[in-house]
């Protein structure tokens, strides 16, 4: 892709470089209420950590783990590790003990940064490759996690050498202070990232420098992005969605990043948007739905009139428009860029979203892809729609359907893995010679380019007449109700069966449960999921209609982007 940000090489390190020179004064990372490092301040401890590294012995093609909570020093770690040739391997803090473990192990980590969090998740473990570990916040030693023995040993090897170079080349004792770099090249691998995916297998993504800061660099077609803008980081940035687009699109463009240092609950969120007035937000779905389920819809039946003025188009976008401009009061007045991505946004509150003028953003892609692969251009929204493609990136149709217009979604482009670690059968699985990378989604692109996403082509059940039924698109339709939280449509014998997980609060608000005998709520909650599926079963096609709705007690385990691990339930 055309490079139009001056980097002499698409690599991380030109990035941290380019910012430095220009906006080495501004904010760079920092806490909502607390700590503020400047991008001089943030170049200055990425060089201590080099450093530090290097002390250690860990050079070139280590790898490193980061084990964390967001914070100012996750993204200090993260260039230190990269620009110094190593390799990151961020580890999203939501996974489980068993998976964490797994990932130090297959990794071959020398090294990890952690949080006093998880800082029990890494003693468990009994044998890993680890020689050393660091707390993220103080960047100092954990004694309990070292080696002393091998770190001692790695430490004797680098005074060795240091002081070999030293009497080569005469260098002073301050010259010798400062960390050797070794140059990073374009398609060096940056990170080695591992997702848990809905089919339960665990990839370790290899993502080079190349791929992650041109995908960076592509959002320039979705939103201008200034120094002056403010981002709120609520998605941890071992994801890479926030990683990409909430830390080195703003040190890409001299922007501000600001952490909560607390657990983000709804109070201590709403006071930081307000505190911050945020420019810029990542999330997913979920978020969003939530607050508009909770806070924004129940107020459009709260009484009859407005019940009543609803159902006319008319009054119903000015109703939406008024709901718009308190939500984003309530997000500190200042968003200009609300970004969603990470699965499928319910149709149902994107169109309030649309009609409320709110300034949401839908991006679609893959860990595989660094993440972006397409992006709706601010402002020019489309219903269900993530967007047409991304600045320097291709996307066609593979095995495409002249009936139904459809295909399985493949893209090439600079931000391409370079395949998974480890596992060159899965990843010819995925790519193909020509740089082609077949995403396994399956959708159809309109006039102007955007794309549209039907479903996953492994989630697609086969109709009575041979209909392509999407299963997520079925969903939409059911989680528009209040009283559902979450719902998975599969095929049970030939017919179309829904679990569903219910707003119980909610619901025993409408059936008044503390007046009622438990046999009796169970009869009452029993109706009522019968009528819910009735009432769904309207809105659907006659080859969509599902047959039986089995309520699920328990939240549905689901991905760190809170997509339901489907497997575990249709299997």
């Amino acid at each position: 892709m055309k490079n139009s940000y001056d980097l002499q090489e698409v690599t991380l390190a030109a990035l941290l470089e380019r910012s430095f020179a220009l906006y080495y004064e501004r904010e760079c990372v920092c806490y909502v209420d607390g700590e503020t490092m400047t991008y001089a301040h943030f170049y200055e401890k990425v060089h201590d950590v080099v450093k530090q590294l290097q002390s250690l012995g860990i050079g070139a093609g280590d790898h490193i783990a980061i084990l964390s909570e967001n914070m100012p020093h996750w993204g200090v770690v993260y260039f230190a590790i990269t620009t110094m040739g190593a390799v990151a391997v961020p580890i999203l803090p939501d996974f489980h003990t068993s998976e964490v473990h797994h990932i130090l192990k297959d990794s071959l980590s020398k090294g990890i940064f952690v949080s006093e969090k998880h800082l029990d998740t890494v003693l468990e473990q009994e044998e890993n490759s680890l020689l050393f570990a660091i707390d993220l916040s103080t960047l100092s030693m954990i004694e309990e996690l070292n080696k002393p023995d091998l770190v001692s040993e790695k430490l004797e090897q680098f005074k060795k050498s240091m002081s070999e170079l030293r009497e080569t080349f005469l260098l002073s004792d301050t010259v010798s202070d400062k960390p050797e770099h070794t140059r990073v090249a374009e398609d060096d691998l940056a990170v080695l990232l591992y997702t848990s995916g809905t089919t339960g297998h665990s990839k370790g993504v290899m993502l080079t420098h190349k791929n992650l800061t041109s995908n960076a660099m592509s959002t320039r077609c979705v939103i201008t992005t200034l120094p002056e803008d403010r981002f709120l980081s609520i998605l941890p940035l071992a994801h890479t969605l926030e990683c990409t687009v909430g830390l080195l699109v703003p040190l890409l463009h001299g922007s501000a990043v600001y952490y909560l240092n607390k657990v983000p609950t709804p109070t201590i969120l709403l006071k930081a948007m307000q505190s911050v007035r945020p420019t810029y937000m990542l999330s997913v779905p979920l978020v969003i739905e939530k607050i508009c389920k909770t806070k924004v819809f129940p107020k459009f039946q709260s009484n009859i009139v407005v019940r009543n003025l609803y159902k006319i188009p008319f009054f119903r976008k000015m109703i939406h428009k008024s709901a718009g401009k308190k939500l984003l009061e309530s997000f500190g007045g200042k968003i200009r860029f609300f970004g969603i991505g990470g699965a499928p946004l319910s149709p149902l509150v994107e169109k309030f979203l649309i009609e409320a003028k709110f300034p949401y953003v839908i991006g679609y892609g893959l860990t595989e892809t660094s993440p972006l692969l397409a992006g709706t251009p601010s402002g020019r929204p489309k219903l269900r729609s993530t967007g047409p493609a991304m600045d320097g990136i291709e996307l066609k149709l593979h095995n495409y359907n002249p009936k139904t217009k459809e295909g399985e979604i493949i893209a090439r482009g600079p931000n391409i893995m370079v395949g998974y670690y480890k596992d060159p059968e899965r990843t010819a699985e995925v790519l193909n010679d020509e740089g082609w990378f077949f995403t396994g989604d399956l959708g159809y692109f309109d006039d102007e380019g955007y794309l549209f996403i039907s479903g996953r082509s492994k989630n697609v059940i086969i109709g009575p007449s041979g209909e392509n039924i999407y299963p997520e698109q079925i969903e939409a339709v059911i989680n528009e109700n209040e009283y559902i939280l979450d719902s998975l449509v599969f095929d049970q014998e030939g017919k179309l069966v829904a679990r569903i997980h219910l707003n119980y609060e909610r619901l025993d608000e409408k059936f008044s449960a503390n007046k009622h005998a438990d046999s009796e709520l169970r009869e009452e909650i029993d109706a009522y999921l019968e009528t819910l599926r009735l009432q769904t079963n309207t809105k659907l096609s006659s080859f969509k209609k599902v047959s039986k709705f089995i309520e699920h007690s328990e939240p549905f385990v689901k991905t760190p982007t809170k997509k339901i691990k489907r497997y575990l339930y249709t299997s």
